[in-house]
């Protein structure tokens, strides 16, 4: 037990390494040699004046030369129903979204295509629009002739030139002193105006010298700027989410060549990406989840409290599994105070902060190790039915609790990672695997536990009481299955198929479901004198010599024998 304890604390710390420069809801992505054709950047719930900034650091993209009006590059904003499902299916059907031309369904699409010949992003507006975009757009060509006035040229030596110019110099000073005086009076009332209105809209503080609000609604069509430095490309533009156009929102780089088959040109790009709502940083699903963790961490510690002065209530019926299971609960609560806290910091500040962030990792993979530590002692009956463990369920702790901690790391690692690098789907893929194998080899203890009493209730004469304990594991082996078939798949189906604002029910449905699964646990097995599953027989006959006493977790580990007239002719008729 302190082994894993230990192991799990240097795990968190290990993980560090990984964190520093993660920021969390402000992204900055950067990718090297990429040859993905598709590159998932970020999905973000946009509530109403939402706002979304794409900064283009650095592109460079590979020498060969590409057709890129037949495969372009560039950026996809889609919005999506719910979380995992997109608003146009061109992927499914290898085509580039790049090269749409309508939306499949309606829904809101802009393309942003890269043209490196020209020097400019040229945006693309489907399906119904009621969003602004905020952008430089491509200055216009520069004029053959300018209007200029030019002073002139004397051969002989330059006196008549200098005094023109003199002349002209103090026209033009009188002309601007009258201009000046004349307009003096609408300058200070356009200054008092410019400072009433000043932080009026999320469209005026986003906009910058030099650059243009474009309603999307009307604008379908746009030419950007694209600058070139060194023979990297950048640019930028500023999202605003419309009162008729909040959802769910997928942004993604394309690289249109290397969807064909054998063809894997590398390219790298840097990218900032900063999403924001107007009640803080985190998406529409995740808003309530401070509060949710906060309560539900309340509602863990005050079952923790109770189940603690049920043990003192009954301090002589009490095992160690039980005091184990009390750490657990704490260890929950704790875990999920931690939690809402990162949260809190996410939606403030835009990313966590590194000593609560740390505090969190570590007492989540702490829940983890004892949650399962704690399911497999209790499937195998020990302390209930048994107190040695036998090989293969000693096998299984060897297998199942590393497993678990390399779950949590994944997971942690997943929550810490941009969603955008290659790692991110790696992680997630170990998580999955991994949970799934956990889930599978915990459910071997229970069913060992149930085939070890069946044979018991037929062999040793104690059927009544074996036939009890068979109907308690029988029991908690059909809890175990209903727990995982919900958190791991019901749950999961019910996310997908809500709305992008109420996707936090996800989290509120598994945190409640593990709940009911602790307090089922315990109510099953407390440790109350007058609990069935935790008696033994009335009938002294039936009882054999040097059994262990199970009715007290005081005389856990002591045996007794019975002298009885029965057992001292049995004894004599063993010796005959």
């Amino acid at each position: 037990m302190a082994a894993a304890h230990r192991g799990c604390v240097l795990a968190a710390y290990l993980l560090l390494l990984f964190l520093t420069g993660c920021l969390a809801r402000i992204h900055k992505l950067t990718l090297k040699n990429e040859t993905r054709f598709a590159v998932d950047l970020n999905n973000f719930g946009f509530y109403a004046n939402g706002t979304l900034d794409v900064n283009l650091l650095y592109l460079r993209l590979p020498i060969q030369l590409v057709n890129y009006s037949v495969y372009p590059v560039g950026f996809s904003l889609s919005r999506s129903r719910v979380n995992g499902v997109l608003s146009y299916t061109a992927e499914e059907t290898e085509t580039c979204p790049l090269t749409l031309t309508k939306s499949t369904n309606n829904e809101p699409l802009i393309l942003f295509i890269i043209d490196v010949n020209t020097l400019s992003v040229n945006m693309r507006a489907m399906g119904e629009q009621n969003n602004l975009l905020i952008t430089k757009p491509k200055p216009e060509a520069p004029k053959s002739q300018k209007k200029t006035r030019e002073a002139p040229v004397n051969l002989d030596g330059g006196k008549q030139s200098e005094n023109t110019d003199k002349k002209a110099e103090n026209t033009d000073k009188k002309a601007k002193n009258t201009e000046d005086e004349g307009n003096h009076d609408k300058k200070l009332e356009d200054q008092k105006k410019a400072q009433t209105e000043e932080k009026k809209t999320p469209v005026e503080e986003a906009k910058k010298p030099e650059e243009n609000v474009f309603h999307l609604e009307k604008t379908k069509q746009l030419t950007m700027a694209l600058d070139r430095v060194n023979g990297s490309y950048n640019f930028s533009f500023h999202f605003i989410v419309g009162s008729l156009a909040e959802g769910l929102y997928s942004l993604k780089f394309h690289y249109c060549q290397n969807r064909l088959p054998g063809i894997r040109l590398p390219y790298s790009f840097t990218v900032e990406v900063k999403e924001k709502n107007p009640a803080g940083f985190l998406s529409a699903a995740e808003i309530p989840l401070s509060r949710l963790y906060i309560c539900m961490a309340g509602v863990f510690f005050t079952a923790a409290l109770v189940w603690v002065y049920t043990l003192m209530k009954h301090r002589y019926s009490v095992f160690k599994i039980h005091w184990l299971m009390a750490a657990l609960a704490f260890t929950k609560s704790t875990s999920l105070v931690f939690h809402s806290i990162n949260y809190h910091f996410i939606n403030t500040e835009g990313h966590p902060i590194e000593g609560w962030a740390v505090m969190y990792y570590i007492t989540h993979l702490l829940k983890g190790a004892l949650l399962f530590i704690t399911l497999a002692l209790i499937g195998t009956g020990w302390a209930f039915v048994k107190y040695i463990l036998s090989d293969k369920e000693k096998k299984i702790f060897m297998i199942v609790i590393p497993l678990q901690v390399l779950a949590n790391v994944a997971y942690i690692i997943i929550e810490s990672t941009e969603e955008g690098s290659s790692e991110y789907y790696l992680w997630k893929e170990i998580l999955f695997l991994v949970d799934l194998i956990c889930c599978g080899a915990i459910l071997f203890p229970v069913v060992w536990s149930i085939r070890h009493l069946q044979e018991a209730s037929s062999t040793d004469g104690k059927a009544a009481m074996n036939l009890e304990k068979l109907k308690l594991f029988r029991h908690y082996y059909v809890m175990i299955v209903c727990y995982i078939y919900f958190t791991r798949i019901i749950a999961i189906l019910l996310k997908v198929t809500m709305p992008f604002q109420w996707q936090w029910c996800y989290e509120f449905l598994v945190e409640v479901s593990t709940l009911i699964f602790f307090v089922l646990t315990g109510y099953k097995f407390r440790p109350a004198s007058n609990n069935p599953y935790l008696q033994l027989p009335q009938d002294e006959d039936d009882v054999e010599m040097d059994e262990v006493v199970t009715e007290s977790g005081a005389l856990e580990g002591i045996s007794k024998v019975k002298k009885t007239s029965n057992g001292r002719e049995r004894q004599k008729e063993s010796t005959l």
